[in-house]
């Protein structure tokens, strides 16, 4: 298992942690997503070789974006 720790500035409210988490959990490989709003902070484990960071990060930003014009 791999561990990244990634901080996303734009996350605030429930909304947003239950979009991400829904999202980030669908991608391959994951087993675990742990998001803290107050720290805004996402812990994510996932399978080593499946799934590279930089997706994790682009599908974030991307809901992050989305998430903004609502």
């Amino acid at each position: 298992m791999e561990r990244i720790i990634l901080n996303v500035m734009g996350m605030s409210c429930a909304h947003c942690e239950n979009a991400i988490r829904k999202a980030v959990s669908a991608l391959e490989g994951v087993s675990e997503i742990d998001i803290d709003i107050q720290e805004k902070r996402i812990t994510i484990e996932h399978l080593e070789g499946v799934n590279a960071p930089a997706n994790f990060e682009n599908e974030i930003e991307d809901l992050a974006v989305m998430l903004s014009h609502n």
